[in-house]
């Protein structure tokens, strides 16, 4: 497209907006480009914006051939950016560790049975043996269970040491640890 001493401002704007969301941008390069400009009415415009950042680089590219609001081409700027500032703070919380983790719930197979008694035993991945309760099972699975069977609990400390509560029998789901 013809180049707009004004569309320059706000990109170049918009560029220093992104340095409060990461201290070390080292380049900016936008294209607009125009594909569908008819004499009756505006086109929709498609933006592409590279940044780069020490050892990597931040790609957006739209094309909004099918979104009229992207017919205004401060929209099309704006919506870009807002794109680009999203994956710099991605970036940024994944170099400083803070992106957030789901920590795997205790989980092991269930070694021992006791039908009659109502109680079993599972062993955790780590080698620890945790007493349950027939009582202990979600939705009264204790029938459904088998040596062998996956488990997921909650554990806590018992009388005679860890126990688990709110055992659920795993089903296709497969918990890794």
């Amino acid at each position: 497209m013809d180049t707009s001493e004004a569309v320059e401002a706000n990109i170049r704007e918009r560029s220093q907006k992104l340095e409060r969301f990461h201290d070390h941008i080292t380049g900016c390069h936008v294209i607009i480009d125009e594909p569908d400009k008819h004499k009756t009415k505006g086109g929709v415009f498609d933006i592409h914006i590279t940044i780069t950042i020490p050892g990597d680089e931040i790609i957006v590219s739209r094309k909004h051939s099918d979104n009229h609001a992207h017919e205004d081409i401060y929209v099309t700027i704006r919506d870009a950016f807002n794109a680009a500032r999203r994956q710099l703070e991605s970036k940024l919380r994944i170099s400083q560790k803070k992106v957030k983790t789901h920590e795997t719930p205790p989980h092991g197979r269930v070694t021992e049975l006791y039908p009659m008694m109502e109680y079993g035993r599972i062993m955790t991945p780590d080698g620890r043996d945790i007493y349950f309760h027939r009582n202990s099972l979600v939705n009264g699975d204790f029938e459904k269970l088998e040596e062998g069977s996956e488990v997921r609990f909650a554990e806590e400390m018992g009388d005679e040491g860890p126990q688990a509560s709110s055992v659920h029998l795993i089903g296709k789901h497969h918990i890794e640890g």
